[in-house]
């Protein structure tokens, strides 16, 4: 079969990848654009994903009210519902054993909120990184325990803790486990083990993020508590109030954005920007946001920052700061949060130069594969994205302390590498693994490593054949400078949030004249495109400097280039600008 021509014959550009035009039916497209009132270009990406007259009105107008599944769907739901609801009549001491990142720590706040609006407190546990590494373990469950709980449910991990869930049972404690990582055959002793991707669970939706899976929860057991009357003398809590924080979670768990995770992103940032959060508002103040937040900003800026007390400061903070209702305590939390993620920058930066020799020394394999006993374990998943992003493979870092590693990888669109780990697991290849689609954890012993990565590699080529991990931008269309208006960015915000599954539209800008290109802030390169028709077009591209993009941005001398990016509105004192964040560019054949 005959590949499809490169878009404007880009084989291989500056970034090493091969251009493609998105396939989209050009008729479907018109009318989707007609019915809709976009601008032609936008309504042919509807149509390139998949959307169609019948699917267009949720895509673009996506509400709870039509896309929240009944909770019941889900295998176990009825049951945890059902014992949480007997924990509140009863008065019952509850307690959460939330996962130290983002998704854990919005799942962990999101049951704490709600218990407290129906009137019963819960305590939260979050484990330290470095010391008990990810998962439930019998001694912290043990300790709570000690300390009254009746029941602790487990949120963004458990699904594969058997040993400790084990031990748990046989202490006369129980547990609920919410999670959203791939499991077993074998489930691990519990009262009830809710989630989507359990193997014998037909709902389909797989692709919620834990919290997503947490906020399903709430709803059902607020329903058994109604059907019960114990909201005859109390206020029913309205549940809509803390989709901020389920926005927060689904968007820095990099699931993906469609379906009901849509709509939960979607009316969530819309609560967001009400700033009704303490927490999440100390995150706006402390980064110095001034617009109405979006996707970009939950994974961009608020996220990281929740993620850095579990990376290398205080495990417990990120929770902490979502469930505070004191303002100073929230500016407080924000600003530790804050100076922890300054930090996690700089260790992250030094991992990263290493780590990025260390591929570019190895021989040519499919799957990034390195480790080092100098690597701190909390920045390991953020430089294996790195590392996937700049090599367009799978990639995995291990952070080592002696012969045991602590793995973290990523991985790339077509690839499961959390089946991939667990799949390792099983045939002894490591020590203990578990993950979703895009993203796993793992512990190995050193003298497995090659094992292992033979093993993913193994893997990836069974199931790859020639094109399957090419390595490869696909272009949404073409456009000239001056076609990049206003206009056209608000009818492609329509389309948002973008995230995983849901990217951001990308357009080529063929022949563009490059033109006051310099270096700015770190690494980054800043400039101005423009092109025959005219008009000019502000434009950054980060983390470039040192790759042959950025080279060859700063160094055109009067030639045009192929350019190829994302379109956003630039807001900066009161005033809205067109932007284009290039992420590629291609010499011209």
């Amino acid at each position: 079969m005959t590949p499809d021509p490169a878009f404007l014959g880009v084989e291989k550009s500056y970034g090493g990848k091969r251009w493609n035009a998105v396939e989209a039916d050009e008729r479907l497209g018109l009318a989707l654009a007609q019915r809709h009132d976009l601008p032609e270009i936008v309504g042919r990406i509807l149509a390139a994903r998949g959307i169609d007259v019948n699917t267009a009105e949720d895509f673009l107008n996506p509400q709870l009210r039509r896309l929240l599944p009944n909770p019941s769907q889900l295998l176990d739901m009825d049951v945890a519902a059902r014992r949480l609801a007997d924990a509140v009549t009863k008065d019952e001491k509850l307690a959460v054993f939330g996962d130290y990142d983002v998704d854990g720590a919005t799942s962990s706040a999101l049951l704490k909120r709600f218990f407290q609006a129906v009137d019963h407190d819960i305590s939260i546990y979050i484990p330290d990184r470095l010391v008990e590494g990810y998962g439930p373990n019998l001694p912290a469950l043990l300790k709570l325990k000690e300390e009254g709980a009746d029941i602790v449910i487990t949120v963004d991990c458990g699904i594969v803790a058997f040993e400790a869930l084990s031990g748990a049972q046989d202490a006369g404690l129980e547990v609920i486990v919410v999670d959203h990582h791939l499991a077993e055959p074998n489930l691990p002793p519990a009262v009830a083990v809710v989630n989507p991707n359990r193997l014998d669970d037909p709902s389909p939706h797989k692709h919620l993020a834990a919290v997503g899976v947490t906020f399903l929860l709430i709803v059902a057991v607020n329903r058994v508590l109604r059907d019960r009357g114990w909201f005859a003398e109390r206020k029913e809590p309205d549940l809509m109030q803390w989709l901020d924080i389920v926005a927060l979670g689904t968007v820095c768990d990099v699931v993906s954005l469609i379906g009901v995770n849509r709509a939960l992103v979607t009316q969530g940032l819309k609560v967001m920007g009400g700033r009704c959060n303490e927490g999440i508002a100390a995150l706006s103040d402390i980064a110095g946001l001034t617009e109405r937040p979006a996707a970009y900003h939950a994974g961009f800026v608020f996220g990281p920052r929740v993620n850095a007390g579990g990376r290398v400061g205080e495990s417990w903070l990120g929770a902490s700061l979502l469930t505070t209702r004191d303002r100073g305590q929230a500016a407080d939390y924000a600003k530790r949060l804050d100076q922890y993620n300054q930090e996690r920058r700089t260790i992250e930066s030094t991992c990263l130069e290493e780590a990025v020799s260390m591929v570019v020394a190895e021989a040519t394999s499919s799957v990034v594969l390195v480790g080092s006993e100098n690597w701190h374990p909390g920045v390991i998943g953020i430089v294996a994205s790195r590392l996937r992003e700049r090599f367009d493979r799978p990639a995995c870092v291990i952070a080592y302390e002696g012969n045991v590693g602590k793995g973290s990888g990523r991985s790339v669109k077509g690839f499961d590498l959390g089946a991939a780990v667990v799949a390792a697991r099983q045939a002894g290849f490591l020590e203990g693994g578990g993950g979703h689609t895009m993203a796993a954890g793992f512990t190995i012993n050193k003298d497995k490593e090659d094992a292992f990565r033979a093993f993913i590699e193994n893997r990836i080529d069974a199931m790859a054949g020639d094109e399957a991990l090419v390595r490869r931008y696909r272009i949404d269309g073409a456009l000239q400078p001056a076609g990049a208006n206003l206009e056209l960015i608000q009818a492609i915000e329509q389309l948002g949030p973008f995230g995983a599954g849901n990217a951001q539209p990308r357009f080529a800008f063929p022949a563009a004249q490059i033109i006051n290109a310099a270096p700015v802030g770190e690494n980054h390169i800043r400039c101005t495109i423009t092109g025959d028709s005219g008009g000019r077009l502000k434009a950054i591209s980060f983390r470039s400097l040192e790759t042959p993009l950025g080279q060859a941005l700063l160094n055109t001398r009067g030639l045009p280039l192929h350019v190829c990016g994302t379109l956003r509105i630039d807001r900066w004192q009161g005033r809205e600008t067109p932007q284009l964040t290039i992420e590629d560019a291609a010499a011209i054949n």
